[in-house]
């Protein structure tokens, strides 16, 4: 995260993006938007993302911790490229940081068999539930399957995604899951973006919530709360935590993580 990224410019950015090969690298600059206090722009070594979850929480937990916002503040609203994402902080020991997922649209739907042949699964791995593509500003493609080994087993490469996505242009990922008692065992490939395989996706954790809420894969219930297990296929263990505000997962799903800062370093331009 780049906490004051006045003067850089777009093309700077996505070389600086490029270099650090980072999942998402975060650059800060004044806010566009009356009601927000900082604007965050994110970027892949690919491209840049009108939305992606863990750098929104990231980038609270900077200006927070650096003081750009005020450390008792609770509620706060960030300038992202895809609209206004209000921020909580639940606090604690360790705070938690909350987001709140942008509308979620959902898109087409994919068929079981192609989407296992393209993963490497068998056709009965998946569960009786039609893949299917949703967004929150990074569209996803969610495959469900019967268990923790089939989620494990799972492999993505551009060329199957290709197949898989035919004709369609926008960049896609796919979200690899299975419910657990906890909520659920996940993965995300990314290839187009230039990342095989993500850690920790909270731009998917929402529409996930959503997508097993419609398909009675967690309790609808508001107020619930239920996790998202990723990355530790790759040795990159994260949890996620969701709350649902509204149980039919239609609006107020909230994704949170903690943040533990681990480098700082001074970039020369």
């Amino acid at each position: 995260m780049f906490p004051d990224a006045s003067g850089i410019d777009d093309l700077t950015m996505q070389k600086i993006a490029r270099e650090l090969n980072l999942a998402e690298t975060i650059f800060v600059l004044p806010p566009t938007r009356p009601d927000c206090c900082a604007r965050v722009r994110i970027f892949t070594p690919n491209q840049e993302m009108a939305f992606a979850g863990h750098p929104i929480v990231g980038a609270s937990f900077v200006l927070l911790d650096d003081g750009i916002i005020s450390k008792r503040s609770d509620h706060f609203i960030l300038d992202v490229k895809v609209g206004p994402v209000p921020v909580r902080v639940e606090q604690g020991e360790r705070p938690l940081i909350w987001l709140t997922t942008p509308s979620i649209v959902w898109g087409a739907y994919y068929e079981r068999a192609h989407c296992a042949e393209v993963l490497g699964l068998r056709s009965d791995d998946l569960l009786e539930i039609t893949p299917q593509l949703l967004s929150a500003g990074n569209p996803n493609i969610f495959i469900a399957v019967k268990e923790k080994e089939a989620v494990d087993r799972a492999r993505l490469d551009l060329a199957g995604l290709l197949t898989l996505k035919g004709g369609q242009k926008e960049a896609v990922c796919v979200f690899v899951f299975t419910p657990t008692a906890e909520g659920a065992y996940s993965r995300m490939f990314a290839p187009e973006h230039g990342i095989p395989e993500d850690p920790a996706t909270g731009s998917a954790t929402g529409p996930l919530a959503a997508y097993m809420l419609r398909h009675k894969l967690v309790p609808g219930i508001a107020g619930a709360r239920f996790h998202s297990e990723q990355g530790t296929k790759i040795g990159r263990k994260s949890i996620l935590h969701v709350q649902i505000n509204d149980d039919q997962g239609a609006d107020g799903i909230e994704v949170g993580s903690h943040v533990t800062p681990i480098a700082q370093a001074t970039m020369t331009l």
